[in-house]
């Protein structure tokens, strides 16, 4: 491949190479190759015998770790499911799985006991939960999806802007926790510590809401 590359201006075309540019060699193609090989293994909860061999380089590698695609990017890692209070943006619950896990498949271990007779708003995303959410208790608020067969009614996309009203507050964690506490990506291997990792991040946050909630009090003069 690294000679075609070289030799043939129709290699340089096709992989958008020009002249000037550097022709990856021999050993760069191969280990390219090969990690795409790893890649497609682990994504089927395989280990690549070049690993097996190598017990060292083995314990660098996240096995436990999954892809998921949003936004049309790839993301190799883990999820936070978050279970959110809509009245005081805390954190009340979560569960960490890898990143290919939906998210309505975590509802049933977030809703508790005490979450009866309250509303649960989610996205479209938690569709199909209905079981779930009665039998929890709770008042289903989450919101509607329409299709080109079957067109949202205006009451239907009324219902939606108002529970999007609370839902977005999850929105708005997820955003602060990646924009000013850099917390979405992590840097550790295996289930644990991750877990560890994230359940730490939601805790910080929590301890950064509380301080402002209570400066808002503090300037209100209620406390």
């Amino acid at each position: 491949m690294e000679y075609q590359m070289t030799d043939r201006l129709s290699f340089k075309r096709f992989l958008g190479l020009k002249s000037s540019d550097k022709v990856p060699d021999a050993k760069t193609i191969w280990k390219f190759r090969e990690t795409l090989d790893e890649n497609q293994q682990i994504k089927k909860g395989e280990t690549s015998e070049s690993w097996k061999a190598k017990p060292n380089k083995l314990r660098q590698k996240d096995r436990d770790a999954r892809w998921t695609k949003k936004n049309k990017m790839s993301f190799y890692g883990y999820k936070n499911h978050v279970k959110v209070d809509k009245g005081a943006k805390l954190i009340r619950d979560y569960m960490v799985t890898d990143a290919s896990v939906h998210d309505s498949q975590e509802l049933e271990t977030l809703i508790r006991k005490d979450d009866e007779g309250q509303c649960l708003y989610a996205d479209a995303a938690y569709i199909g939960q209905e079981e779930t959410i009665d039998e929890g208790g709770m008042t289903d608020m989450v919101q509607e999806k329409g299709n080109r067969s079957h067109k949202l009614t205006e009451l239907q996309k009324i219902s939606n802007r108002a529970k999007a009203r609370y839902h977005s507050r999850v929105e708005h964690i997820i955003g602060f926790m990646t924009n000013t506490m850099n917390a979405m990506y992590i840097r550790t291997i295996g289930y644990a510590r991750a877990t560890a990792k994230i359940g730490l991040a939601n805790l910080t946050y929590n301890m950064m809401r509380c301080a402002q909630l209570n400066k808002v009090i503090h300037d209100a003069g209620l406390g």
